[in-house]
């Protein structure tokens, strides 16, 4: 069995081995430094031995001289006199050879009697001509002595100058010992090195120490990173990319070990009702305590994540009854969650696979999750396994937005207008914008089959944009009715959007007068000071505003008060049934009176019979519009039947 070293034991070989790799660059630059400190000591020991050299010419040599060239020979007294310095230095140990030599490089005296060759002496050349020179040698090192290899020395060629005027007489050589030189050297030397060997030790230290600590924050850094690369900021759940990784671990161990993984997509139900309603604060609070309790309740071998959005992954390993545990999971979740003071519960739909019976591949398994959660979702059952049945739901999704980012520019949209008219003398005065996709595989497509996926995504502006413009150009010329155009929340919260209306305007050159921006109660309230900013700039310059769906949200009556709203549309649902639910007609009739007491037009949507039409207008609502007036219909169609059913129109002020 293959024996693991304790953490401790490895750590320390770690460190070892760090501190040995880290102390490779300041060795090298120690042997460095020090090979350089020796040549420049080398060659301070030459400099000295020059400069000794210049003194014994200066003080003993030249006054011997009486200003003939040393060719012509020395004189007698010349020559004694250099024989009793020659004695002196010689004997004192400060030289160990002199020899005079003339301007050609002979040597004329010479203290041992060697040097005397008839080849002239080549390392005199400088002097010849007034330059000193000066290396270090070994006595009799030069080819033209005779004896044995000398002791160390510094070999110095200088002029010789004498007479008055003072002229060249010759080039002095002399041999001076190197060894009180370079014990002079070694000495300062020894304390260079010994300064350097600390400093370096003491850099080596710091260093070592920087090192260790930018390490350990680098290496704390990278975990970090880490960390963050692979969980959710919000809700420190492990992000969508680790959890394809834990599914992919849990799917090769079901398979290993002859067991079944479960891999299940939780959507929250509504949770979009708790951002446009509480705001996103809030809905981030509800996110990470439904993060933190089903972080609690799976077992450590499984895996929970956020996938983004309200959207969960749960891995559970070696499951048995997978439903069950996933209903107790979304039980769970419904459980009440107390944010910003209020209690909140939401549902969920859950999708799962099981693996290795619905397939291995884990893109393959989180795709028929996915679709297994949509199906939950659309038949409201709650936690679905995945049938290759449900297929269709994926292919009816999937890609529908790229293909309406295409058929916006393609011209596959289709603008259809229902008439909005006024219950006291059926005159029309504006007609409602409703978009439609004639889909070149799908066929005609409603709005609700694609317009709810839009407003996920920033197509919705574009595609706002574009019914503005399509349907103010298609009405134009229709005298003064005036055109309902539906703005989702997300393009209300638009800072430029009243920008992006005034210029469609202008391109036109329609009277503002003719738009009427319809929004939900829902778009009022995701972001009340900015839709109040952008409504008020609306106002501003004659566009109308109208609540649509009225009676079904949230929106406060002093709120609405306030608001440069012009026109209340009451929801269908309370219409439709007015006749025979009394509560639905009381409901509309307070709807009536309030819009009234707040100046407002009122509208009655989904009048479809000709009692709620008299009923709607003995409240004294304003306008109706349902399929007892029309039904949506092209422009072309439009234009005919205007003038068929209202030869007098008006828009409303």
């Amino acid at each position: 069995m293959t024996s693991v070293a304790p953490p401790a034991r490895s750590l320390a070989r770690l460190f070892i081995t760090y501190a040995l790799i880290t102390a490779v660059p300041v060795v090298l630059l120690g042997l460095v430094l020090a090979a350089s400190y020796r040549s420049e000591a080398t060659q301070r020991g030459v400099a000295e031995g020059r400069s000794e050299a210049l003194l014994v010419a200066d003080t003993a040599v030249e006054p011997i001289l009486d200003g003939r060239p040393i060719s012509q020979g020395l004189s007698r007294s010349e020559v004694a006199a250099m024989h009793r310095l020659v004695r002196r230095a010689e004997g004192d140990g400060n030289v160990l050879r002199m020899r005079l030599q003339d301007l050609t490089g002979h040597v004329v005296y010479s203290d041992d009697g060697s040097g005397f060759s008839k080849t002239p002496d080549d390392d005199a050349a400088g002097a010849d001509h007034g330059q000193v020179t000066a290396e270090l040698t070994h006595l009799n090192g030069d080819s033209d002595d005779s004896g044995p290899l000398g002791p160390k020395a510094v070999e110095v060629y200088l002029p010789l100058t004498a007479g008055s005027p003072e002229h060249q007489v010759g080039v002095f050589e002399v041999y001076l010992p190197y060894a009180p030189i370079a014990s002079d050297v070694d000495a300062g030397l020894h304390e260079l090195y010994r300064d350097l060997l600390l400093g370096l030790g003491a850099l080596y230290i710091v260093l070592f120490v920087i090192s260790v600590s930018v390490s350990r924050r680098l290496r704390q850094q990278v975990k970090k990173n880490k960390f963050m690369a692979e969980h959710d900021p919000l809700t420190a759940l492990p992000n969508r990319s680790l959890f394809h990784q834990r599914a992919g671990e849990a799917v090769v161990h079901a398979v290993r070990s002859d067991s079944r993984a479960a891999i299940a997509i939780i959507d929250l139900d509504r949770f979009k009702e708790v951002n446009d309603t509480l705001g996103h604060d809030s809905g981030d609070q509800l996110l990470t305590q439904l993060a933190q309790r089903l972080a609690d309740h799976i077992r450590p071998q499984d895996a929970v994540a956020r996938l983004g959005g309200d959207e969960f992954g749960v891995v559970l390993s070696e499951v048995g009854d997978a439903e069950e545990v996933l209903r107790r999971l979304r039980d769970l979740i419904e459980h009440e969650v107390e944010v910003s003071g209020l209690p909140l519960s939401v549902e969920s739909s859950i999708g799962y696979v099981i693996s290795p019976d619905d397939g291995i591949d884990v893109d393959d398994l989180l795709q028929h999750a996915d679709v297994a959660m949509y199906v939950a979702k659309a038949q409201h059952v709650g936690v679905v396994r995945y049938d290759a049945e449900h297929d269709h739901y994926d292919a009816a999704n999937l890609g529908l937005i790229a293909d309406l980012r295409r058929a916006i520019d393609a011209g596959e949209l289709v603008m259809h207008y229902q008439p909005k008219a006024a219950l006291e003398d059926g005159r029309v005065e504006a007609v409602e914008a409703l978009v439609r996709w004639q889909h070149p595989t799908l066929g005609l497509l409603y709005p609700d089959r694609f317009i709810p996926l839009c407003e996920q995504t920033d197509l919705i502006d574009k595609l706002t944009t574009w019914v503005m413009r399509r349907s103010l150009a298609d009405v134009a010329e229709l005298g003064g009715v005036a055109v309902s155009v539906n703005v989702s929340a997300r393009t209300l919260g638009r800072a430029r959007f009243a920008e992006q209306v005034i210029a469609v305007l202008s391109d036109l050159d329609i009277p503002p007068e003719r738009l009427i921006i319809e929004i939900t109660e829902t778009a009022l309230l995701t972001d009340p000071p900015r839709a109040a900013a952008v409504l008020a700039q609306l106002d501003a310059i004659g566009v109308r505003v109208s609540l649509d769906d009225f009676g079904i949200g949230q929106t406060s009556l002093g709120y609405l008060s306030s608001l440069p709203v012009h026109e209340l549309k009451i929801d269908k649902s309370f219409v439709m049934d007015m006749m025979a639910n009394p509560a639905h007609a009381a409901i509309v009739r307070s709807i009536v009176d309030l819009g009234h007491n707040l100046a407002l037009q009122v509208v009655g949507e989904g009048v479809e019979t000709d009692d709620v039409f008299a009923t709607l207008r003995e409240a004294g609502c304003d306008l109706a519009q349902g399929y007892l007036l029309a039904r949506p219909m092209p422009a072309e169609q439009l234009r005919g039947w205007l003038s068929k059913s209202a030869p007098t129109t008006t828009h409303a002020v």
